[in-house]
Parts: structure tokens; sequence; C-alpha cells
């Protein structure tokens, strides 16, 4: 199974880009993704973005994820 997250782009230093998924700080390549900037939310997944994404749709994605950690975490105290 792939898992491709949504990541927020803080900085572009050439073809790479430091994104940001929940307050951790990433390193990614944009080969795939070169019309991307600062700003711009793109799935990550293993290193590359590899989609531009809608910053609604990045956001809604995102509290989703948000959730299901937290559930998570709520069954690891039981």
């Amino acid at each position: 199974m792939c898992l491709a997250v949504p990541a927020k782009i803080k900085a572009i230093h050439n073809d790479m880009a430091e994104v940001e998924i929940s307050g951790v700080t990433y390193e990614a390549s944009l080969m795939l993704t070169p019309k991307a900037r600062v700003g711009d939310y793109v799935i990550l997944h293993a290193g590359f973005a590899i989609q531009i994404l809608d910053p609604k749709e990045a956001r809604e994605t995102l509290k989703i994820w948000d959730r299901i950690a937290k559930i998570e975490a709520k069954g690891k105290e039981k």
C-alpha cells in the first residue's frame, strides 16, 4: 500500500523544496511538479511532490488526517 500526504511548500531551492507536514519539515523533489511554488500544497510520496493540490482540498484532507491521529492516540491510551 502506498501513502501520499499533502504538504505545504515553505521554500524552494533549485528543484528541491522544503515542505511542512503537521509542523515537521521535510525535503522533497519538485522534478515531477516544476510549476509548484512557495505556498502551494502538494501531494508528497517517497520524497517527491507528485501533484499540486487545491488549497481547500489540501486543508480538508489534513483535517481528516488529524482526526485519524487523535482517534488512534485515544485507542493507545486504553
